[in-house]
């Protein structure tokens, strides 16, 4: 049975297939093509069967997201489907998982590569979206630092002063590091390679969300992020779900006037440091 006998259809791509990433592009993609990519050939064929059995058009991409000519790779394939209008990118290592080295690698450096491949893609309309993290509002980068990132090259990162001096200290602050530089990763995009395109990209920063993966980090300090929930004025964690409504928003039609800007999605907890009313240990 052809369930579905349009062409050239609008290609999503995301990056990253986990629970988060999967919930965004089900709010988006119906009639449109699916293009995941993901470093697990598993992953990869669970999902997409998901996607396929709920009537959605889909392939796959296996990708390594550390690697720029996989990345590029990627995004070709995307291109080569349609005109590319939606680009997610979840993709990335928790500090309970990885070391400072890996995280600057994936979540710093690798999605510098994403973002960079994409800009070179994208439809004119399109819109990007990073997931970031609130720990980005947990080390504050001083201005010269965010500067020199700014106007970094994706391959230079890693040797820039914050990264070698204080991002490689321990995996707590080369999440924050890496998190934030999402943030202006995003802000240089839409000011240059998208702009061309005439495309948008933008970051959300989730707080305390509830995914299979996050497990790892409750089980590893699960005092510090009760802490953290008690501290919040929404008193709980948040849903994959939660976050994809808001991401639909920024991605979609009514949002077209946001660009390069990051949406704080934690239930307070940031606020809450800010004001003194929790104090974040470490």
């Amino acid at each position: 049975m052809v369930f579905d006998r349009n062409e050239k259809k609008q290609v999503v791509a995301l990056l990253g297939a986990g629970s988060m990433g999967t919930a965004i592009v089900r709010r988006i993609a119906a009639g449109k093509k699916i293009l995941l990519g993901d470093i697990s050939e598993k992953a990869l064929e669970r999902v997409s069967d998901d996607f396929r059995r709920s009537g959605y058009d889909v392939e796959t991409c296996v990708v390594n997201a550390l690697e720029k000519e996989s990345i590029e790779a990627f995004a070709k394939k995307g291109a080569a489907l349609g005109p590319v209008m939606y680009f997610i990118d979840t993709a990335g290592a928790s500090p309970n998982q990885a070391s400072p080295e890996h995280i600057v690698a994936l979540d710093m450096v690798g999605t510098g590569y994403a973002v960079d491949a994409f800009g070179q893609v994208m439809a004119e309309g399109g819109a990007g979206l990073i997931i970031s993290s609130q720990a980005a509002y947990m080390y504050p980068i001083p201005n010269d630092d965010e500067l020199q990132i700014v106007n970094a090259a994706t391959d230079e990162l890693a040797a820039l002063p914050i990264v070698r001096n204080v991002a490689m200290q321990n995996s707590g602050l080369a999440y924050m590091i890496a998190k934030r530089v999402n943030h202006l990763q995003a802000q240089r995009a839409a000011a240059t390679t998208w702009r061309e395109r005439r495309a948008r990209i933008n970051t959300i920063s989730p707080g305390i969300i509830v995914t299979p993966l996050a497990y790892d980090e409750f089980n590893a300090i699960g005092d510090l992020y009760q802490e953290m929930i008690d501290a919040s004025a929404a008193r709980r964690v948040a849903t994959s779900d939660e976050i994809a409504d808001a991401a639909a928003f920024l991605l979609g039609e009514h949002a077209t006037f946001i660009n390069g800007t990051d949406l704080l999605i934690d239930g307070g907890v940031i606020p809450s440091i800010r004001t003194g009313m929790f104090k974040l240990q470490g």
